[in-house]
């Protein structure tokens, strides 16, 4: 049925349809909307069976779901930013306890200098965290994708992380889809947990691991990791037969048939980039396609390589980057493409909530000069140039006197 709804409640919405017994709350910017939704819905008894239990943290909420998982009931969650990393060590243990939790990233900038609008620097945080992580192009997407994350996660003994860009799709009002009852629970099997603690049962969890195992342990992770790549695509084509429209999966190609520059990015932006695309291509300013990445944990290397085996170029577009280092998607895409002699652009933009518009990225593909090294979207230069003082070049003269 159509509704025009803001996302966080489309979201929440969605996640009740998937029948969840414990919902863990702690609000923090921009996810907020999404647990107060749910919070409404189980007041309303519009979700039966389900606890709601307010937590005091972060930290508690992510606890709260790795006891209620491991005591049998699906269980969900959500955060942004630094309640993220405030849960950091909690993070680890979900996974690491193959524990199916879904938890959505409401996606936001982590300070300092603080700023609660959006980027993608929190999910890049704990992209090594052993959590499948998916990221959503529109809200109707993101509520495609928490009804596709349990039914991955419990499939495959893993939490899931459903990136859903702060503001610009949470707080977004747009036209969704959302599914009856009826059609989710044909979709979503009853939950049939594979830990389930049971105090006439005694057993342990969460044990101390030797050095003689531990190795075997993170090796096993990084197996089923792998395993989930298969996963995510056939539960993403299990739900475009069902439902009847594509959404999830491992990436989305667009105009990639005779394209020869490709930009690749994850998240909202696929839309303005689609847009862009479509424009220079009418007026023949050469011959571009997109590739979204929706699965970045699993990597999907080999799709990728399948993807952009006939391109010339690509230009690595993401909202965050490695300090000291670079761009992190664009790294991982040279490594997939590593014997692959295309020529590979980074570009960072819209860090911390800055717009990225169509023109700037025209702009940019027009200017083959500036395409070399990693280039900052929409830089304020001037505030560079103002702020940045270079070190003294005696300091670094390895004959000068110390």
């Amino acid at each position: 049925m159509l509704f025009q709804l803001e996302g966080s409640q489309a979201v929440a919405r969605a996640v009740a349809l998937c029948r969840p017994k414990t919902v863990c709350a702690y609000p923090i910017t921009p996810q907020t909307h999404i647990v107060e939704g749910l919070g409404e819905l189980i007041h309303a008894k519009k979700l039966e069976g389900c606890e709601y239990i307010n937590v005091e943290s972060e930290m508690a909420a992510l606890s709260v779901a790795i006891g209620s998982e491991a005591a049998g009931v699906r269980s969900y969650t959500a955060t942004s930013s630094q309640g993220l990393l405030y849960m950091m060590e909690a993070v680890y243990n979900a996974s690491g306890l193959e524990l199916p939790i879904v938890m959505t990233l409401g996606n936001r900038a982590i300070g300092s200098p603080i700023n609660i609008w959006n980027d993608h620097t929190d999910a890049m945080s704990v992209r090594d965290a052993g959590w499948i992580m998916l990221f959503a192009e529109t809200n109707q997407e993101a509520v495609d994708l928490h009804i596709q994350a349990f039914k991955i996660a419990e499939k495959v003994k893993c939490p899931v992380m459903v990136c859903v860009d702060g503001f610009i799709l949470t707080h977004a009002y747009e036209r969704v889809d959302l599914p009856s009852q009826d059609e989710v629970d044909v979709f979503l099997p009853s939950y049939e947990p594979h830990i389930n603690l049971d105090p006439l049962h005694p057993t342990a969890i969460g044990t101390m691991v030797p050095p003689e195992y531990f190795m075997e342990v993170r090796c096993l992770a990084h197996k089923r990791q792998i395993d989930a790549l298969p996963v995510v695509e056939c539960v993403g084509q299990q739900f475009n037969k069902q439902f009847g429209r594509k959404s999830g999966g491992l990436l989305h190609e667009y105009n990639l048939e005779n394209a020869e520059t490709v930009i690749v990015t994850m998240g909202s932006v696929a839309g303005t980039i689609k847009d862009t695309v479509d424009e220079l291509n009418a007026k023949k300013s050469g011959k571009f396609g997109v590739l979204s990445i929706v699965s970045y944990r699993p990597f999907p290397s080999e799709a990728i390589r399948q993807a952009l085996k006939n391109t010339k170029k690509i230009v690595v577009l993401e909202k965050a980057f490695a300090v000291g280092i670079g761009g992190i998607l664009y790294q991982e895409i040279s490594l997939a493409l590593k014997n692959s002699k295309v020529k590979i652009c980074s570009v960072i933009a819209g860090l911390g909530g800055r717009a990225i518009t169509s023109e700037m990225i025209k702009e940019y593909l027009s200017n083959e000069k500036q395409q070399d090294d990693m280039v900052f979207l929409g830089l304020k230069k001037d505030v560079i140039e103002k702020e940045y003082c270079p070190l003294n070049d005696d300091f670094c003269n390895c004959k000068s006197k110390v």
